[in-house]
């Protein structure tokens, strides 16, 4: 019985093969999306910061920190998609406010009308 090494569309060594050059576009749409969420987190944390914690704008304020939250969680999930486990080194990068990272995960819910 002889053997016989796969294909070379099935390697994924690297090389002309149509598979690298598949996997080289996903890694590079990966890359952008994670550079567009990122500019996003940056976006909406300026925005935050940008609107101190006073009673006279609070509704304001908690709208940016919702918008916040939603765009940071938008982008560690991201992260964890790129293959990204630890996301202590972006919290830190991008200097993401205790406030926002408290309210990853809530849902706002508008009253029940009954």
């Amino acid at each position: 019985m002889a053997l016989r090494p796969p294909p070379p569309a099935m390697s994924t060594l690297g090389g002309d093969t149509p598979l690298s050059a598949l996997e080289y576009e996903l890694m590079s749409e990966k890359a952008d999306t994670l550079a567009r969420a990122g500019l996003k987190v940056e976006k909406a944390l300026a925005a935050l910061s940008a609107c101190p914690p006073t009673t006279e704008n609070a509704g304001e304020r908690e709208s940016l920190l919702n918008e916040a939250a939603d765009v940071v969680w938008s982008f560690l999930v991201q992260r964890e998609i790129c293959g990204f486990r630890s996301q202590t080194d972006a919290i830190k990068r991008y200097g993401i406010p205790r406030e926002v990272m408290i309210r990853l995960g809530a849902v706002s819910r508008p009253p029940n009308e009954s």
